[in-house]
């Protein structure tokens, strides 16, 4: 078997694709037929953007998301069996990680099929590589709480956990409830607490810079709408 299954970046925004995608990554879209995908639309979209060669409509798309069912995902895979080559592709940046598509690598290595991870943009390591806080040791948690209470009932678990264990903490949030979320780490965090703002991360608006949080009650960044990590250590 040479198929393979060929972990496809993609960009955070609409930073144009030569500016995080390396070519060669583009040539592999252009030997790939098949494709894993959040969305087909937007999967569609990219794969235009970056310049693919073969005719869009005569592509095969299999969608993966939170409506996929676990007993397709085996059919996912067929395509492997004719020797064609599958791409996974996540809604933005780098699929397998904080995404779906983890599933269906675990089953292309139990049945022994090769996984290609390609380089390109990854919001998280991204944000970790620009924060100054540790780099030995991080963990990303995902949501947090939607609910107030639990919200901060959940930060100040993070602060202790970052303390403790001497350990970055980084989060995210639906874009349009950043300010609150940040919000809730200004009051919640001890005054010392190191907290990095990571958003837009590779646009041209991007905007990467970490403060105590007692400096940051001096003034924040209105995040409305805008991709987000927030990384927070206290030593």
């Amino acid at each position: 078997m040479s198929a393979k299954v060929y972990l496809i970046p993609t960009t955070l925004g609409d930073s144009p694709v030569e500016n995080v995608i390396p070519k060669y990554v583009v040539d592999i879209i252009n030997s790939t037929n098949h494709y894993i995908v959040e969305n087909i639309k937007t999967a569609r979209r990219y794969l235009i953007k970056a310049g693919i060669k073969t005719k869009i409509d005569d592509l095969t798309f299999y969608e993966l998301n939170k409506h996929s069912l676990p007993e397709t995902y085996n059919s996912y895979l067929n395509p492997i069996k004719e020797n064609h080559n599958i791409g996974i592709i996540s809604e933005a940046g780098t699929p397998g990680v904080a995404d779906p598509g983890a599933d269906i690598v675990a089953l292309a290595h139990q049945k022994n099929i090769p996984v290609v991870p390609l380089v390109g943009p990854s919001s998280i390591l991204l944000s970790v590589m620009a924060s100054g806080l540790n780099g030995q040791s991080f963990a990303f948690v995902g949501y947090l709480p939607i609910q107030k209470h639990e919200r901060i009932k959940r930060i100040k678990e993070l602060e202790w956990k970052s303390q403790t264990e001497n350990q970055t903490q980084l989060f995210i949030e639906t874009p349009y409830r950043n300010n609150h979320l940040l919000d809730d780490i200004i009051t919640t965090c001890s005054a010392e607490t190191r907290l990095c703002i990571a958003t837009d991360i590779t646009l041209e608006e991007e905007f990467i810079k970490t403060k105590s949080v007692k400096e940051w009650k001096k003034g924040v960044p209105n995040l409305n709408k805008r991709p987000t990590i927030f990384l927070i250590h206290r030593y």
